[in-house]
């Protein structure tokens, strides 16, 4: 494929197999769930995003591009923080402060569900040993982000009482974020995948990104809307 045939293909993953899609979506958007489910997802999604620094460091670390290193150094301080910016992470927890979570807690990730733990692990371990423009390629499910984060924001604001701006602000940053570094992947991607077998490996990549997503809201459907809670698991109050 040409450079463009190859955005198409890529840019067509989103519609038929990214998280926007799944039904726990659904269910968080339109207010479907008791703030004890809410809180489920938001010390899950925690795991994930404590690991997008070490999954984006061990990309850097392996990389001889200099250019690659340089634009995907501003990752870590998204989400880590820089100067006065204390990152993604800590308005993360801002989040989960808002929702009544014990910050100790969600830090020590002890109540998150196993499938989340191992789908995270699974990700880093990708970025960490599949070829480059693999690892890169796993990050373009930002392609498809900023629609997810714009319903998510009304819907949460619009649904429940116990989220405010506040609470949102890491969706509100990730808006301007996720455009910028899904633009840098896409570019690279297009620019390197030259053989068939690299671009069917961003493919791969890419689809292997999103089952990564889907499957932690899968675990928390199972867990949190079909009621089946696993030992040690976090357990919402009554």
């Amino acid at each position: 494929m040409g450079p463009e045939a190859l955005e198409a293909a890529l840019r067509a993953i989103g519609p038929e197999r990214y998280h926007d899609l799944h039904p726990f979506h659904g269910l968080l958007h339109d207010g479907e769930l008791a703030k004890g489910q809410v809180q489920a997802w938001a010390l899950n999604r925690y795991v994930y995003q404590a690991a997008i620094p070490m999954k984006d460091a061990s990309l850097i670390g392996r990389c001889e591009d200099r250019e690659l290193r340089r634009e995907w150094l501003h990752r870590i301080a998204d989400h880590d923080g820089s100067g006065e910016d204390k990152g993604g992470i800590e308005r993360w927890l801002i989040l989960t402060d808002g929702l009544g979570l014990d910050r100790d807690y969600v830090i020590s990730q002890e109540g998150a569900l196993p499938a989340t733990r191992f789908a995270v692990q699974a990700y880093v371990r990708f970025v960490r040993e599949r070829p480059l423009i693999e690892a890169v390629a796993s990050s373009l499910t930002e392609l498809f982000a900023p629609s997810l984060h714009k319903r998510r924001i009304a819907g949460m604001l619009a649904n429940y009482s116990f989220i405010d701006e506040k609470v949102v602000a890491y969706f509100r940053r990730r808006l301007d974020q996720a455009p910028r570094d899904a633009g840098f992947a896409l570019d690279y991607v297009k620019r390197n995948a030259r053989t068939v077998e690299e671009q069917q490996g961003a493919l791969a990549a890419l689809k292997f990104k999103t089952d990564v997503l889907w499957a932690q809201l899968d675990a928390l459907h199972h867990a949190y809307v079909t009621g089946a809670i696993p030992p040690g698991a976090f357990r919402p109050s009554a």
